[in-house]
């Protein structure tokens, strides 16, 4: 019996209680809803629920425990021949068998008693039936590959009869348990609210295992590599040492991929803002209705195309123009037909980035600024002042906080960007002021040094972690900052 299955019986349960408890709630009040603590819907749903919850909390816990179970059985069944060779070997192993058990549901009893007597030819057999396997397999798989089934059907019936008891039993439960004076009311909205509890702490939960996770690794990256060199170095080279080996061969210095990141997002926030703010005016004051709802879609619209088509751009019409434009510049000037703007370089990327980064001004803007009060425009407009004077001394006062906000959000889209920067800026890691030259960011180098069949066991890719976590704790610097500005400035308007 399949998952999908049994939760579609666990479903179906809870609606049969709910009806049930809710008739039972009607019945034990004989006709007058007076007599009942809590409406008849409340008795039914507390009922569901009694039903439902513990029997999807043994199912989310018999899906995680039996696989574990199951692999640590045919871990330990495996030839001492094999267990011997290390880990590695064994998963490997441990694979093989599971390919082999998917294969083995395909075969009919036949083919399956022929492949037990004679396991050499079963990899053809497997291959027959569309199931590939790696390597050759060897004459003990197909024994642990059956017990694996066995073990994995039997996990599943019981698992479905012990998911099917537990709903059953809390649904019988609950119905004995409504009476008149019962407080269904309360017992629901106490599982309500803690549901609503565990939806809001799941943010914090997952940044906190976001931090934990690479915190941990970049521990470490700097038992390898000194914090200074790290922080305060200006070359970066990491050289990628052999599999295995713990060689600190290379400079991991942050500065240039940090410049880079930081003039990267400036050139592009100073691209995005300006335009960006102006059409969230145009459309929140001067649009009419018809231009409002027809122009602000199509400046969505560029919030909804991938950035790979966006570093293609770069890569293909925007770098290419600006070469040849300043080398007709440079021509026209000096006599020498030689551009002085790199098709790579941070210009091409800062354009390009705020280009992507318009709709998010614009359109997080343009929503903060028609949610000022209509109260404020009328009197600033009858107390005679011009509408340009109501938007410079009214409208963006009381806006502020949400723009900064706004502003915020497409400051960390940019720091954060990756794939417009591989190919709109190159991968040179440098630092230098030039906008006309190729220079990089952190997240570029994060996918550099993780690209690749690698080992989580050198400072070389360990390093990647330590970026990871500087880029999170420079977005955090950012975030405090922004609150501390709305705060200092926000405005109250009744």
């Amino acid at each position: 019996m399949n998952t999908s299955l049994i939760l579609l019986l666990v479903l179906v349960i809870g609606l049969a209680t709910y009806l049930a408890g809710r008739a039972r709630a009607l019945a034990t009040s004989k006709g007058k809803l007076s007599a009942l603590h809590s409406l008849p819907g409340y008795h039914g749903t507390y009922a569901a629920i009694c039903a439902t919850i513990p029997a999807l909390l043994v199912l989310a816990l018999w899906l995680v425990a039996a696989p574990v179970y199951i692999d640590n059985d045919i871990r330990s069944s495996l030839p001492e021949t094999v267990l011997a060779e290390g880990e590695a070997t064994t998963e490997l192993a441990l694979g093989q068998v599971k390919s082999i058990a998917g294969g083995l549901k395909l075969l009919n009893a036949a083919e399956l008693s022929t492949l037990s007597d004679d396991p050499a030819n079963l990899r053809e057999v497997l291959a027959a039936k569309g199931v590939p396997l790696a390597g050759e397999g060897e004459a003990y798989m197909v024994g642990s590959a059956q017990r694996f089934n066995t073990l994995t059907t039997a996990s599943r019936y019981l698992m479905a009869a012990a998911v099917f008891l537990v709903a059953v039993a809390g649904a019988v439960l609950a119905l004995r348990g409504i009476k008149t004076p019962f407080r269904a009311r309360n017992q629901v909205e106490r599982v309500m609210l803690g549901a609503l509890m565990l939806a809001s702490s799941i943010a914090i939960l997952t940044t906190i295992g976001i931090v934990g996770s690479m915190l941990s690794e970049t521990i470490r990256f700097f038992q390898s590599v000194s914090p200074v060199e790290f922080f305060f170095g200006t070359v970066w080279d990491p050289r990628f040492s052999a599999a295995g080996s713990s060689d600190t061969s290379g400079q991991f210095g942050l500065l240039p991929l940090l410049a880079g990141t930081l003039y990267i997002a400036l050139v592009a926030m100073l691209f995005a803002v300006p335009i960006g703010l102006f059409a969230a005016i145009y459309m929140a004051e001067y649009a009419r209705p018809a231009v409002r709802s027809a122009v602000k879609p199509l400046l969505e619209i560029l919030a909804g195309i991938p950035t790979i088509v966006y570093g293609f751009f770069a890569l293909v019409t925007v770098g290419p123009f600006l070469r040849d434009i300043s080398a007709e510049l440079n021509g026209l000037v000096t006599g020498n037909y030689v551009s002085f703007i790199q098709a790579q370089s941070v210009l091409t990327a800062g354009i390009v980035m705020g280009i992507m980064l318009i709709p998010f001004v614009s359109s997080l803007s343009d929503d903060i600024i028609t949610q000022v009060p209509a109260s404020l425009r009328d009197g600033s407009l009858g107390l005679g002042a011009t509408r340009s004077e109501t938007i410079k001394r009214v409208v963006l006062p009381a806006a502020l906080p949400g723009i900064v906000g706004a502003l915020l959000l497409t400051a960390s889209r940019a720091v954060g960007e990756t794939m417009i920067v591989v190919l709109a800026a190159g991968v040179a890691a440098r630092m230098q002021l030039n906008p006309f030259e190729a220079m990089t960011t952190v997240t570029v180098k994060i996918v550099n040094q993780l690209t690749g069949d690698l080992e989580f066991n050198s400072p070389q890719t360990l390093v990647a972690f330590a970026l990871g976590i500087t880029l999170f704790f420079i977005t955090l610097c950012l975030n405090i900052y922004a609150l501390y500005i709305v705060r200092k400035y926000r405005e109250q308007y009744e």
